[in-house]
């Protein structure tokens, strides 16, 4: 499993290897997701519907996702969406007023109130993020450049573990095509040898093998 940095984080960003590797958000969606865009009652889901857009020395924006396939709703596990809670519970958030360019047929600015900031108020940049990571996944023992991406490998390998088909794993990662996460991840699913020993094990218990073994044995010996 990997060796996640979360508890040398600052406070206010520990829940953030948690999302990841329970949603598989890319980074841009991660800090461009607003309060209202978890559902932490009825769907116990996640909207992605847009992310945050830093190309300095320009101002951060909102835009949209990066294809059309990677605006998705992810399903949470309960213990994702509990540490998502604690995290606001600690670290409420607040309006901040942002260009939002997600419909590139009208540009708006407005209030949004994303679930991750820093200390001042200010949208999470690239350039700032990886100052708060990197010192934190260095301390783990991660290779340099390692960034939250890897959280997000780590959320498609659990999904395969537990034989999620490719269609499922494209959607819940918003990849453009199942080529893509085929390309990507093949190597995670189980060959063919794999699924035929998989499939006999849980036909049989050891007991039915050891039960035929001895029906086969007696026939032998009376003919």
């Amino acid at each position: 499993m990997l060796n996640v940095p979360a508890a040398n984080l600052p406070p206010r960003f520990r829940v953030v290897p948690a999302l990841v590797a329970g949603s598989g958000l890319r980074q841009g969606e991660l800090f461009g997701l607003e309060v209202g865009q978890v559902d932490f009652l009825r769907g116990r889901a996640v909207d992605v519907a847009r992310q945050l857009v830093t190309l300095s020395p320009n101002p951060p924006y909102l835009g949209p996702v990066k294809t059309a396939e990677s605006a998705r709703v992810v399903p949470l596990a309960q213990v994702t969406l509990d540490a998502v809670a604690a995290h606001l519970a600690a670290f409420p958030a607040t309006e901040i007023t942002i260009e939002d360019r997600t419909d590139p047929r009208t540009l708006v600015t407005r209030v949004a109130r994303l679930l991750f900031t820093m200390p001042d108020g200010q949208p999470v940049t690239r350039h700032r993020w990886s100052a708060v990571w990197m010192p934190a996944a260095r301390a783990v023992g991660l290779a340099p450049q390692t960034g939250l991406h890897t959280l997000r490998h780590l959320y498609a390998s659990l999904l395969i573990r537990h034989c999620e088909s490719v269609k499922t794993v494209q959607k819940r990662l918003g990849h453009s095509s199942a080529a893509i996460t085929l390309d990507t991840y093949a190597h995670l699913w189980p060959d063919a040898d794999d699924r035929t020993r998989e499939a006999i094990e849980q036909a049989f218990t050891a007991a039915e093998i050891d039960g035929a073994a001895d029906t086969v044995r007696t026939k032998r010996r009376s003919s």
